[in-house]
């Protein structure tokens, strides 16, 4: 098993289930495999998810400071702790601060039967 950094992840991986992350709420994943480790969120809209490599475009950081906190006190966009950036949470486009007009690099992920599920 390799400690490297990875930045996607294969498809089909099952996650858990749809009501493991609150609706308007975010989670973070972290998912060890042979080529190393990934380190990514998703935020629940509704039946809608979507998920973002823990990485912030204007560092490299990730994003949250605290476990699952990624989200704005109005729960409206994505938030990086550390500098302010502000990012959409449908398209990860950044709205405002030090990265405005970079994007949080995409995890895809879907609802399937209920669980959530890379794509």
């Amino acid at each position: 098993m390799s400690d490297e950094r990875l930045t996607a992840t294969p498809a089909g991986i099952e996650l858990g289930p749809l009501d493991t992350i609150a609706d308007g709420a975010a989670r973070n994943f972290v998912l060890q495999m042979r080529a190393g480790r990934f380190h990514g969120f998703i935020v629940r809209q509704g039946d809608a998810v979507h998920g973002y490599v823990d990485r912030c475009p204007h560092m490299g950081l990730p994003l949250a400071q605290e476990l699952d906190a990624y989200l704005t006190p109005d729960r409206q966009r994505i938030a990086c702790s550390w500098h302010g950036a502000i990012f959409g949470v449908e398209d990860g486009m950044c709205l405002g601060g030090p990265c405005r007009g970079q994007r949080l690099t995409p995890w895809p992920v879907t609802v399937q039967n209920g669980a959530i599920v890379t794509a």
